[in-house]
């Protein structure tokens, strides 16, 4: 008897794709494209979402340092004074006042007036720039940077191009009030009195004798 060795049975070839098959699977595949750009995409509602932000700020109602800076500048008589609402944007300030001067003494004037409100309000500026040249001064104010230039000067850098994305504050007719000033006080500390005065406005003369 002979031995029958037994033969390794060998595998099916892999079926290949039909072009039935295959174009179906290509038109499943447009259909699930196109039906991914059909969708609405979800950063659709953004630019609303900033608009509606930028138009809160806007309308928000103005610190009171800003306030103060642009009733000084009006008090002044500055020209085209404009608030900007940089906070998030920038990490130097949250509001940006800009304001022009019609001459290098003008600019210099509003700057004083200015530095000499906020202190009377108990803001101590941090640093002025500029005030030699009188073209473009700079007062940094904590949280609020202004910039006073002349016209010239204004339009050449364009600050208010370079920060466009910014909510630009409507400044009110009606500025704030002018600071008070604190009264002088004596050598010992105390505040000083103010003399008597007599009928005729001055100061009643001592008795002789």
């Amino acid at each position: 008897m002979s031995s029958a060795r037994s033969r390794p049975r060998r595998k099916a070839p892999p079926v290949a794709a039909t072009p039935a098959r295959s174009a179906q699977g290509k038109s499943n595949e447009r259909r699930s494209n196109q039906s991914k750009v059909n969708q609405p995409k979800s950063t659709s509602a953004k630019p609303a979402t900033a608009k509606a932000a930028r138009s809160a700020a806007a309308a928000a109602p103005l610190p009171p340092l800003v306030a103060l800076v642009t009733a000084a500048a009006d008090d002044m008589k500055a020209v085209n004074v404009k608030v900007l609402n940089v906070r998030g944007l920038t990490d130097i300030a949250d509001y940006m006042v800009v304001a022009s001067g019609n001459s290098d003494r003008h600019v210099k004037s509003i700057a004083e007036r200015v530095v000499q409100w906020a202190k009377a309000s108990g803001q101590r500026p941090y640093g002025v720039e500029g005030e030699n040249d009188g073209e473009w001064v700079l007062v940094d104010l904590p949280d609020v940077m202004v910039h006073i230039m002349l016209p010239r000067v204004r339009e050449f850098y364009a600050l208010e191009e370079l920060w466009d994305n910014a909510p630009r504050i409507a400044v009110p007719a009606a500025p704030a009030a002018r600071p008070a000033r604190k009264p002088r006080k004596s050598a010992a500390g105390a505040p000083r009195r103010p003399k008597p005065r007599g009928a005729a406005g001055r100061a009643p003369r001592k008795p002789r004798g």
